[in-house]
């Protein structure tokens, strides 16, 4: 399995404003490059947090893509993944549509009405007590035959697949804005490394409008 953490951020490193709004960080062209991410993927990963904040379909938007993918004989849009402990992720979110295949990660702590009424919308991957245990879910995700992964957030779950040691490739736009603020939501939160910080190995830098593109892999 492959997995790359995607992301845009503003220049002092963050997702979105205090108030967990949307900021318009990128523009087309970054727009587009994720598009190419995801083509090229087997499946795209999001917290609840995105889910609830931002309602995302997380499906290819470029035909030429779209075709391509089903020539060579796979779905037209990658598998959808949500890491979600309690089922918080409503039954009408447009990731839960019938557009791919999603799956829903969650623990033993998923109340039962919450399993039947999400059972029929997406195929349930129990992993972990209290917290979703990544490293088992990745590793249904990989029996599953999804081996190239990409990663779109939010903050907290990037942290925990760095946590987790699950990340390969980290792939960031970072745009020309400051949005300040203590509490809005950086690339990774959660509580933070205090010894043994993955460590990144830079390599590309790319220009990209006013922004630019970082590429990193992990050690």
């Amino acid at each position: 399995m492959h997995v790359v953490v995607n992301a845009a951020m503003s220049a002092d490193g963050k997702l979105s404003s205090s108030a967990r709004e949307q900021v318009r960080i990128s523009g087309e062209a970054d727009f587009d490059r994720m598009d190419a991410i995801r083509a090229e993927s087997d499946a795209i990963v999001v917290g609840v947090g995105t889910v609830l904040a931002d309602d995302p379909h997380l499906t290819v938007k470029d035909d030429d893509r779209i075709a391509s993918r089903l020539e060579s004989g796979e779905p037209a849009h990658p598998a959808r993944v949500v890491v979600d402990s309690r089922g918080r992720t409503p039954t009408d979110a447009a990731v839960l549509d019938d557009a791919s295949e999603t799956y829903l990660c969650t623990t033993n702590a998923l109340p039962e009405t919450r399993r039947e009424a999400l059972t029929p919308r997406a195929t349930i991957v129990t992993a972990g007590t209290d917290r979703v245990d990544l490293r088992e879910a990745f590793g249904a995700l990989e029996s599953a035959g999804l081996e190239s992964i990409m990663v779109e957030g939010g903050g907290e779950l990037i942290f925990s697949m760095f946590e987790a040691d699950l990340v390969d490739e980290l792939r960031v736009f970072v745009g020309p804005q400051i949005i300040g603020g203590r509490d809005a939501p950086t690339l990774a939160d959660g509580d933070g490394f205090l010894e043994n910080c993955p460590t990144l190995t830079l390599e590309s830098v790319e220009r990209l409008d006013d922004g630019v593109i970082l590429v990193w892999n992990v050690q």
